[in-house]
């Protein structure tokens, strides 16, 4: 190859370098409310190798900052996500790249914060899952979503199945991971897969007013109160220790404020944990 021929190759591949670093996920941050976004919108979101590692990167280090009050996930496009990557499954790096997303699932779970995530259209295989592991779900009218595992001919990693068992119940996930069938969003409603349902025209203003509220709440309650209800959820409670807590609050800084801001009629001010 001669120069010129190196000089275009290397040129294309800086412009691929580039392409791929615009679809990766994105995080912005302002007033203690994060912000994940989804932009590989051109393959309906679906989750590459690359994007799950950058995705759990960013949870990672949001869990760590104290100054994070609510965690927002959203995607680009007219999909939410189409799930997992299909070549990638399909490829000898299948187990481990499955095994990585379903550990961002568990972060995205674990995040000691509120988090909500916003599907603005169709949410199928993994995405589903990464939508659960959030506290919250507001989707579109006419959103679809639809588990695939046995129409793949696979199963599912433990974690996944104990989310949609906890949140759902038994019948309703054997519903969706048995029959594979398309789920429209007045029925994700009614078992509780959705928090709520608003118009796609709605769905950003509805985004900011539900993380606005929460911002506004006690950091410090709402990671206690989050903690002590998923431990109930998952039957590890220790009633004694959840009383400790509540107790100990009854004294703590924020309780001064919120119930001095109460009496005064004007919002709290509550400090960062």
């Amino acid at each position: 190859m001669n120069k010129f021929g190196s000089e275009v190759a290397a040129g294309k591949q800086r412009n691929e370098e580039a392409s791929e670093l615009g679809n990766l996920p994105t995080l912005h941050v302002s007033k203690g409310i994060a912000r994940i976004q989804l932009n590989r919108s051109r393959q309906h979101n679906r989750f590459e190798p690359t994007d799950i590692e950058t995705f759990s990167e960013i949870v990672a280090t949001l869990a760590r900052q104290s100054s994070v009050r609510v965690l927002m996930i959203t995607a680009q496009g007219p999909s939410f996500s189409s799930g997992f990557d299909l070549d990638t499954l399909s490829s000898d790096r299948a187990a481990a790249c499955t095994a990585l997303f379903a550990a961002m699932c568990d972060l995205v779970e674990e995040c000691p914060f509120p988090t909500i995530c916003g599907l603005n259209g169709n949410i199928y295989g993994g995405a589903t899952d990464l939508a659960l592991a959030c506290d919250f779900r507001i989707g579109t009218r006419g959103c679809l979503l639809q588990m695939s595992p046995s129409r793949l001919g696979i199963q599912y990693y433990y974690s996944g199945l104990r989310r949609y068992v906890e949140r759902l119940g038994l019948s309703q996930t054997k519903r969706l991971f048995l029959t594979g069938e398309q789920v429209d969003s007045i029925t994700l409603l009614q078992m509780g897969y959705l928090t709520e349902v608003c118009t796609s025209d709605a769905l950003e203003a509805r985004l900011e007013h539900f993380a606005g509220m929460l911002a506004q709440r006690s950091p410090a309650s709402l990671r206690g109160l989050k903690t002590s209800l998923n431990s109930i959820r998952r039957g590890t409670a220790d009633p004694v220790e959840i009383n400790a807590k509540f107790f100990e609050s009854l004294t703590s800084p924020d309780a001064r404020e919120g119930l001095k801001a109460w009496c005064e009629r004007r919002p709290p001010s509550f400090a960062d944990v």
